[in-house]
């Protein structure tokens, strides 16, 4: 096969997608046909779409669209599993010499993914689809995006600012990222670890083709915790900083108590002495020990070694992938 006709795997985890399955495919579709037709990528080229147990018709629109198309693969699994969970899934199932992955609202913009096979054709194993604004973003969100990634970068974790999980990954780089046998993922953060020679493409973000978000604020703060846990230990060297300091506090309010004891009238007996220190130390115990048991069930979760997903049912996909 020469270098021009490489295949490449379009990898697309949808959850409750049905409104925007019809407008996805149609799209996608054409730029992989407008691709093999300018000989940039091989006919062999697939898209791979995994329901991520899904409660709509979403298992029903993919397996339609791969009886039509022998070049679309559709994989079900069991029961819901979380985003990159199924994005690992559909990795996991692929064959292709390159790999990108894209969430089926296609807000990040499929076009890009030429560009990203042009840097992949030049000898790059990881090439980043990098928002270029948060215009359309609100004051809130564009805030607390832009704020995590910088202070994840000063808690040591190397991340792309402003990338998510639309990137391309060469085969030497997706079988080493499949060697990680972890089993918390936070996905754009194992990619960082691989050293393979990156470039970034910059795109404009887009509104959702149809339906609604599947990240909602809570979910947001729940998987910037998971990269935080994932790939820094700063939260529990704060925990010693942070005792530190409150032993400081705690000598300095006894030492205040104590000289308004001896040199004043206007003191209380026993009621500064007892209560603040009990109460700051009290609370400063209950957030370290909440760090501490936040890493803990990290390690309870990866140490029981249980799959990271079962696929129930699958089209045109690797018949052997049934759970990892």
């Amino acid at each position: 096969m020469t270098e021009e006709h490489k295949s490449l795997a379009i990898v697309v985890p949808c959850y409750n997608e049905e409104e925007a399955l019809e407008f996805s495919f149609a799209r996608l579709n054409a730029l992989r046909e407008r691709l093999v037709t300018s000989k940039l990528i091989s006919s062999s080229s697939k898209l791979y779409f995994v329901d991520d147990g899904s409660a709509d018709q979403t298992w029903a629109t993919l397996s339609q669209l791969a009886d039509e198309h022998d070049y679309v693969c559709a994989l079900k699994l069991s029961h819901n599993r979380g985003h990159q969970n199924a994005l690992y899934a559909g990795l996991c199932a692929t064959t292709e010499d390159a790999v990108v992955s894209i969430d089926a609202d296609l807000q990040d913009d499929p076009d890009c993914i030429e560009q990203m096979m042009q840097h992949f054709l030049e000898g790059k194993d990881v090439v980043y689809g990098v928002r270029e604004e948060r215009k359309k973003d609100t004051a809130f969100k564009r805030l607390s995006a832009e704020g995590y990634y910088l202070m994840m970068r000063k808690m040591g974790v190397d991340l792309v600012f402003n990338h998510a999980d639309y990137r391309l990954l060469s085969r030497q780089a997706l079988d080493a990222l499949l060697s990680y046998p972890e089993h918390n993922l936070f996905l754009r953060g194992l990619v960082r670890e691989l050293g393979f020679a990156s470039s970034t493409v910059s795109y404009k973000r887009e509104e959702r083709v149809a339906g609604e978000s599947k990240y909602p604020l809570r979910k947001m703060l729940s998987f910037a915790w998971e990269g935080i846990s994932a790939f820094s230990t700063a939260p529990l060297r704060a925990i010693t900083v942070l005792g530190f300091f409150s032993s400081l506090v705690s000598i300095s309010i006894l030492c205040w108590v104590l000289l308004t004891r001896v040199f004043t009238d206007s003191a209380l007996p026993g009621w500064a002495s007892i209560l603040l220190p009990l109460l700051f130390i009290g609370s400063v115990q209950l957030v370290s020990l909440g760090i501490i048991g936040e890493y803990l069930a990290k390690i309870f979760d990866e140490v029981k070694r249980r799959p990271r997903f079962h696929i129930e049912k699958s089209q045109n996909a690797n018949k052997e992938l049934k759970t990892r």
